[in-house]
């Protein structure tokens, strides 16, 4: 087998440290995670009371998730990157500060422009967990990276499933100002990273003493190596852009085709985005079992039936064809990540932070696309236009099997 060093990369980066899953890090990783979304998924949940509170538009609802994304999305490859050279373990109690001060901001917004800084800030603690969190949870994996991403990201999605419900339940009934009471979420989560932190810190200074040398696998030729990577965020576009229309605006689809009240739009959505979860927990294992890149054609391609099929449901229907939607989707995300990671091995904070900032990148932007679209052609032309955006997954084909490489060499 042909393996090197990465260039640059220290010992303690390069190797999964432990000699089998540690699930007790994993698990306090992804409770971590669904506190941090559960909070992010608290803007968006309250959507409609906003619009209605604020008499926003659909564009300023937009607005609103496009910056959220973007403070999420640009800050994250710069952190990943820095980690990547000097790991920072307690950065994930710390960046949890930007999340609650958001919150609380929100909480006693008056104004637009607060709310997009209630937004922004909420992005600035987004973008220090991820692509930390997500190198402890390969750091943790014991060599099952597929399993200890989904394991990590099933909490991120967990946690936005629970926001609508926490929405419809708690925010609606009492108002804006009960937002607060989520501040306790984040000094949970605080807590929880801190022990997270302690055991990242002992990971390295336990590798930090010479045992063996640092052994990767070499990456892909340069030219085929870019042609990859492009292929992966073209797939995140087609995947964030289109989720962007359900997480953002499926209550208002609800609510003006099928004249469900807010509550029932909500319950909807935490439907949907259950869903979402479960999919996300089968696809890092299945990308184990059975090759990332079929998780890939599968996930993605394989939802396009359901999409096209949406825009033309009755109720019934379109409840049971977003949850197949959320399903099969949402599989592909610990796929892209790990097949990435296994890509350029040795920069896992920057592939992390890429990819989860891409991601939230094209959310924001898709949402503040889809905002202008429903105001000038209506929520309907949101839907109808979006369900040809998997047919994006065709580019899967120009993946490279890893599998096979390796086997080969």
């Amino acid at each position: 087998m042909n393996v090197r060093v990465a260039p640059g990369t220290r010992p303690a980066l390069a190797l999964t440290t432990a000699a089998g899953p540690v699930f007790t890090i994993l698990l306090a990783i992804s409770f971590s995670h669904t506190l941090n979304d559960l909070m992010q998924s608290l803007l968006a949940s309250i959507y409609p009371l906003l619009k209605l509170n604020y008499h926003l538009s659909f564009t300023q609802i937009g607005l609103l998730t496009l910056t959220l994304q973007t403070t999420a999305s640009l800050l994250q490859p710069v952190v990943g990157r820095y980690t990547d050279r000097h790991p920072v373990p307690y950065s994930l109690a710390l960046g949890m500060t930007g999340t609650l001060a958001g919150l609380l901001l929100l909480s006693r917004a008056g104004s637009f422009a607060l709310l997009l800084a209630a937004a922004g800030l909420i992005g600035v603690g987004s973008s220090v967990f991820h692509p930390e969190a997500s190198r402890v949870a390969r750091m943790a994996s014991g060599g099952r990276h597929g399993l200890a991403q989904s394991v990590f990201q099933v909490g991120g999605n967990a946690g936005q499933a629970l926001g609508p419900l926490a929405a419809a339940f708690i925010v609606v009934p009492h108002g804006q100002g009960s937002v607060a009471l989520f501040g306790l979420l984040a000094v949970l989560a605080m807590a929880a990273l801190y022990g997270v932190g302690r055991w990242y810190a002992a990971q390295l200074g336990h590798l930090a003493r010479p045992r063996c040398p640092a052994v990767v696998l070499a990456p892909l030729p340069r030219r085929q190596l870019r042609t990859a990577l492009a292929v992966l965020l073209v797939l995140i576009f087609s995947k964030f852009f289109y989720t962007a229309s359900l997480s953002t605006y499926y209550t208002f689809y609800l609510i003006d085709r099928f004249h469900l009240t807010v509550q029932q739009a909500q319950v909807d959505l935490f439907l949907y985005l259950g869903a979402f979860a479960a999919g996300t927990l089968l696809g890092g294992p299945l990308g184990d079992w059975i090759g990332r890149r079929y998780v890939i054609w599968g996930s993605i391609l394989g939802v396009l039936p359901f999409t096209l099929a949406l825009p033309h449901a009755n109720l019934f229907w379109t409840v049971t064809l977003t949850v197949v939607i959320g399903l099969v989707l949402a599989s592909a995300f610990s796929a892209i990540l790990v097949y990435a990671q296994e890509l350029m091995p040795g920069r896992v904070g920057m592939v992390s932070g890429l990819f989860f900032g891409f991601a939230f990148g094209m959310a924001g932007l898709g949402a503040a696309v889809l905002g202008q679209i429903a105001d000038r052609f209506g929520i309907m032309a949101v839907y109808q236009g979006c369900a040809f955006l998997p047919a994006i997954g065709l580019l899967t084909a120009l993946l490279p099997n890893l599998e096979r490489q390796r086997d080969a060499t």
